[in-house]
């Protein structure tokens, strides 16, 4: 008689449920993970293109692709070994109502902090960070933001729910300080003469190397505990198409990748990739992307407290 394997056995698409195959848990607070994985199908508060909130499904399936390598190359020990993982699905929320699903994940993330589970959230739509950075600077302080994307996502004009006004309102509201958060690839329009953040912009950073892209980050969020936020935008559409508002000009996957491979060592609180749209996607690339931003940030987490 047939029987199924263990889900955590090797095959490529076979009981693929979990980011990088990792175990699910519908109640990480109380296990013993070291790092929760929390999808977040919201895309209400997106200006252009919608379906972001098939992001998180997206991104899984991709993971699977890079779950089969351990060490995962240039990283010379076993993610695994270092951390322990657990996917904890998708936050649940009513169909449409934006402000429950604010305080559903307000609630989740806070208690996720309470009980020392590092977060790596997958977007939805770029406004998730700001209920994750509530929760995360109502337990750590106020924190230094790492932000990649083309936009600066700072505008004041937007309504109460807009993927463009998180960083506006986060200083506003205390949960970062811009004199310590550094934005990357920016490519659409933004006053630099009052703009509160620093900012290498997409030219920038497509001319500076690696290094010195680095230095200026570490230097800029110092000793604060630091919070990254990657909107896949950041990447150029060649690298990323299948995301609600591309912007051409960005930077290559290899630079980014190169880039936050570099960043061991900072006082890491969490982390979130958020604006895949699959609808957009072309073979997948852009899942693929995001999915390898994860485990890589997973690795630089592994190296820091190593």
């Amino acid at each position: 008689m047939a029987t199924l394997a263990n889900f955590t056995d090797y095959s490529l698409y076979s009981n693929a449920f979990g980011f990088m195959r990792q175990a699910l848990n519908f109640e990480p607070q109380a296990s013993d993970a070291d790092v929760v994985i929390t999808g977040l199908p919201f895309d209400l508060a997106t200006s252009g293109r919608s379906g972001s909130r098939q992001g998180p499904g997206a991104i899984r399936q991709a993971s699977v692709h890079l779950a089969w390598e351990e060490p995962r190359w240039p990283w010379t020990f076993n993610l695994f070994e270092k951390l322990a993982v657990v996917d904890a699905g998708d936050l649940v929320f009513d169909t449409g109502d934006a402000a429950q699903f604010c305080q559903r994940l307000n609630d989740y993330s806070l208690e996720l902090a309470r009980n020392n589970k590092f977060q790596l959230s997958l977007g939805g739509d770029h406004f998730v960070t700001l209920p994750l950075l509530r929760a995360h600077a109502a337990h750590y302080g106020k924190m230094a933001l790492i932000h990649f994307d083309a936009h600066t996502d700072t505008y004041a004009q937007g309504s109460r729910y807009d993927h463009g006004t998180m960083f506006y309102h986060a200083p506003n509201e205390g949960l970062i300080d811009p004199a310590h958060s550094i934005q990357i690839g920016i490519r659409t329009t933004y006053n630099a003469t009052n703009h509160p953040f620093a900012v290498i912009d997409a030219n920038q950073a497509n001319d500076m190397s690696v290094p010195t892209i680095v230095q200026q980050i570490v230097e800029r969020v110092g000793n604060l505990p630091v919070y990254l936020s990657f909107d896949i935008d950041c990447l150029d559409p060649a690298f990323a198409p299948g995301t609600g508002t591309p912007v051409c000009g960005g930077l290559s996957s290899h630079k980014v990748l190169s880039i936050l491979r570099q960043l061991v060592g900072l006082n890491w609180v969490g982390m979130d990739i958020v604006e895949v749209s699959p609808a957009y996607d072309t073979s997948e690339i852009t899942a693929l992307a995001a999915a390898t931003i994860g485990c890589e940030l997973l690795h630089v987490l592994a190296a820091t407290r190593s």
